[in-house]
């Protein structure tokens, strides 16, 4: 693994991590001051092929990048803000799909996402 690919992965270490690619690049550059633009985008676009991360799109917002890919899990998003937290609610949604609802589809996968106002929003 390279020096640069090892710092985005540090950068995207952590839970309820959800950055977008520049701020990813910031806190890259924080530190490794050499890192491209470029770099963190082509690292961060391999991380998403090989299934290492995952990109996240909420509304027209930036695309953010999620490291927690290998344990099945929904987004709840502050419609303010936009921040991001990963949750882990009981329950098989793909299975709650009726087959009445599925219109012949194979249904593989399902994404929820839940809205509202983070904490901090709620408060102002």
């Amino acid at each position: 693994m390279t020096a640069q690919r090892r710092v985005v992965a540090e950068v995207l270490d952590g839970e309820h991590v959800h950055l977008t690619a520049d701020e990813v690049h910031a806190r890259a550059v924080a530190k490794l001051p050499e890192i491209s633009r470029a770099t963190v985008y082509n690292t961060l676009g391999e991380l998403v092929s090989l299934g290492e991360v995952l990109e996240v799109a909420t509304d027209k917002r930036a695309k953010r990048y999620d490291p927690n890919a290998h344990r099945p899990h929904h987004h709840l998003v502050c419609a303010q803000c936009g921040a991001i937290r990963d949750v882990h609610p009981t329950g098989n949604p793909l299975a709650d799909l009726p087959d009445t609802e599925r219109f012949g589809f194979t249904v593989s996968d399902v994404e929820v996402t839940y809205r509202g106002l983070c904490p901090n929003c709620a408060s102002v």
